[in-house]
């Protein structure tokens, strides 16, 4: 094992705080105001994030509430550190006391080699057991987050094991760039064919611009093309929902090899991986039950109400998902994107005061457009290609961050060295990544 030392955080440090503690009024448009439930991975997500305006900027620039290039920004308050990050580009933005600033003295520390350190298990078990206050809503002591220990290893050092580590995290962006343009290129195919009406016709051309015959559907309140019909998600699916196992029973838990889904997982096309499982046990004595590989999976209650994904492996889910499994195979993608489609529309159909809900019920009443066999077909096989490349990439990147998660500490304490290491990222670029975990 390689020689190496310990130094505190804040020796290598040249601040270490958080955003601002005062919330000031938001705009429509402006200058983003970042939180911790806009942190991603790699950096921020101004999807749903909060907008100020200039003279807020200001306070927030003089308070140092504005993070500079190299600062590394942590989750400080809920999920601690699940998201830490290196800030990249100058950018007009400021951040609230959810989120933690360490700017470090670049003469003593490399960003990327402390981002990387504090994303290593050991640290975050560390962080639990002494920087962190509360129950309800966990956040970490700043005062106190300056005294823990970091391995230190020479500049040229950190600069290497950082380098070796960003290149898996770097595929991984590439996998997920490439995914956004599939899903984009699927979706825009189903819009134009299914949305527009503008799929191939007998003639190979767009069939709704070149004066296919539309007739009125008195169901949907809309022409759609001759000979298309209208059903249920009930005529052309069957439909399935789970449940969750006596929490308090741990035998329903305890070494469970029934992979078990939340709603709260419901966020990519694929749900390639879970952290969650129960037992043959605790699927028999609850309403969970088990969904072949392939069911889209809609969440029925709560923020994710109405999205939907894919699971690649049978799976259990709580009784926040309904489970939908087309009778027919050509008719998988397409159902999901209508369902998808209708986003908008089961948000406002959805009830409850407390939190968004559907039901499985009112999802099989849904409506959906059978199209001719031979347009579906085509649209199947297109799509199909797309969403296999997609599943391939997710299940790719899982194995990518298994690989760097494995390396990260073992390069860090010296167990592995650099060159070892970039040998096994080299594996990469030949389809393998497999490692020996010890």
């Amino acid at each position: 094992m390689s020689n190496f030392k310990f130094v505190k955080l804040n020796s290598v440090c040249k601040r270490i705080t958080d955003g601002s503690h005062y919330s000031p009024v938001g705009i429509e448009k402006g200058i983003p105001m970042l939180s911790v439930k806009d942190m991603k991975h790699d950096g921020f997500s101004y999807d749903d994030c909060k907008y100020i305006n200039e003279e807020e900027y200001e306070k927030m620039l003089r308070n140092d509430c504005v993070p500079l290039i190299n600062d590394i920004l942590i989750a400080k308050d809920g999920s601690y550190l699940k998201h830490v990050f290196v800030v990249k580009e100058n950018k007009k933005q400021a951040i609230l006391s959810s989120i933690g600033i360490l700017r470090p003295d670049l003469k003593k520390i490399d960003p990327s080699y402390l981002k990387y350190y504090l994303h290593s298990s050991s640290v975050k078990e560390t962080v639990a057991k002494k920087y962190v206050s509360g129950s309800a809503l966990p956040r970490i002591i700043l005062k106190n987050f300056g005294e823990i220990d970091i391995i230190y290893r020479d500049l040229p050092t950190q600069q290497k094991i950082a380098s070796v580590l960003s290149v898996l995290d770097d595929k991984i962006d590439l996998n997920n760039k490439i995914n956004a343009e599939l899903e984009a290129m699927a979706k825009t195919l189903y819009d134009y064919w299914f949305v527009q009406f503008d799929f191939p016709d007998t003639n190979g051309m767009p069939y709704k611009s070149s004066s296919g015959k539309m007739v009125y559907n008195e169901t949907l309140k809309r022409e759609i093309p001759v000979g298309w019909e209208v059903k249920k998600i009930r005529n052309i699916a069957k439909t399935g929902s789970g449940g969750t196992p006596k929490s308090t029973e741990k035998a329903f838990y305890e070494n469970g090899t029934i992979p078990w889904i939340n709603s709260g997982e419901l966020n990519n096309a694929f749900i390639v991986s879970t952290e969650n499982f129960i037992s043959e046990l605790g699927m028999n004595n609850s309403s969970a039950k088990l969904f072949p590989a392939k069911t889209i999976l809609m969440a029925m209650y709560g923020a994710t109400a109405g999205k939907t994904s894919i699971i690649s492996f049978e799976a259990t889910t709580n009784q926040a998902i309904c489970a939908i499994m087309p009778l027919n195979d050509l008719f998988f993608y397409y159902t999901k994107f209508v369902l998808d489609d209708m986003y908008q529309y089961l948000i406002n159909l959805s009830t409850g005061s407390a939190r968004d809900n559907l039901s499985q019920e009112k999802i099989k009443e849904l409506n959906i457009i059978i199209p001719y066999n031979k347009t579906i077909k085509a649209f199947s096989t297109t799509v199909n290609q797309f969403y296999n490349k997609i599943e391939n990439n997710l299940i790719q990147n899982q194995e990518l961050a298994q690989l760097r998660d494995w390396l990260l500490p073992m390069l860090m304490n010296g167990q592995v060295t650099v060159s070892e290491a970039e040998e096994k990222v080299g594996m990469v670029a030949e389809g393998s990544v497999s490692y020996m975990k010890c």
